[in-house]
């Protein structure tokens, strides 16, 4: 399964008891839309929310945004119910919680095979616990319906009896696992959500280091922290105008028959071509995207 490239910057958690909230998300700035089932919904309200979220998709309405349904885990009384709701309604993929094992990926994949889902439909697995950061490569390589990592840096802090800091020191070893596992896999790589929404220089911080660790973006609690969360994990004016000075030196040299790049100085090599490609690419599909 070819899962396609498009923008993850922003990936917003929905709670799917709220009919009011999933029309607003229509209009937001959010790469994705996630109608989360398992933290956000009540007990008594999980039924109801089930059927709004797949309710919603059908609908459709969400535009260019990617669509994710977060479900309750198997063990729970309803995650077999919301597998087989999320498998006919078919979003774009279905999030599953505290995946630990490359077996437990592939069970939920033959439930939803079974339920009727299209091949389309990705799984993405959220990392939430320590067997579920040392098994991420198992995971991620589980099947080619694998989409995307997904860090629950809250649970696994809990997890871990680590400390929650402001430099999430803690946690950099698993958010690096992580990132190395969906690298090697070929898919996304989501950071966890931030909790303090009164903590603008906190999360500014967060999504700077996720950046520089590798993510593709964020996961988040409340639209106001689209715009920062886009801002940071896409590429910048100037990073879009060197990379397009980059394939156009290289481009030029190769035309002329020299080996050897020079921009401004600096060497350029495949690599350095590859990743400009790569920046270049992401811009168009945001600007394709919000446009």
């Amino acid at each position: 399964m070819a899962h396609s490239a498009r923008p993850r910057r922003s990936a917003l958690f929905m709670p799917a008891a709220n009919a009011r909230a999933m029309e607003k998300a229509k209009a937001l700035p959010a790469d994705v839309i996630i109608f989360d089932l398992e933290d956000a919904v009540a007990p008594d309200a999980k039924v109801g929310a089930r059927d709004q979220a797949a309710a919603a998709v059908r609908a459709g309405g969400y535009g260019a945004r990617e669509v994710v349904i977060r479900v309750n885990g198997l063990s729970t009384p309803w995650g077999g119910d919301d597998i087989v709701a999320v498998a006919r309604a078919a979003p774009h993929a279905m999030l599953v919680p505290k995946v630990e094992s490359a077996r437990a990926v592939r069970e939920i994949e033959a439930a939803l095979v079974a339920a009727g889902a299209p091949g389309t439909m990705a799984i993405w697995c959220m990392l939430e616990t320590p067997r579920g950061i040392l098994d991420a490569d198992a995971i991620a390589s589980a099947t080619p319906r694998v989409g995307a990592l997904v860090m629950g840096t809250s649970d696994l802090t809990k997890e871990l009896h680590a400390r929650h800091t402001p430099d999430r020191q803690p946690l950099v070893t698993s958010l690096a696992l992580c990132v190395l596992a969906a690298r090697a896999a070929g898919i996304a790589a989501l950071d966890g959500v931030h909790l303090d929404l009164a903590d603008d220089a906190g999360f500014a911080a967060a999504c700077r280091q996720a950046r520089d660790l590798g993510f593709d973006g964020k996961t988040l609690i409340h639209p106001k922290q689209i715009d920062a969360a886009n801002a940071a994990f896409g590429p910048t004016d100037a990073e879009i105008t060197w990379a397009r000075r980059v394939v156009a030196a290289h481009a030029e040299a190769e035309a002329g028959g020299r080996g050897i790049v020079l921009l401004d100085g600096r060497l350029i090599e495949n690599l350095h071509v590859d990743d400009a490609h790569r920046v270049i690419a992401l811009a168009d599909l945001i600007t394709a995207a919000h446009t």
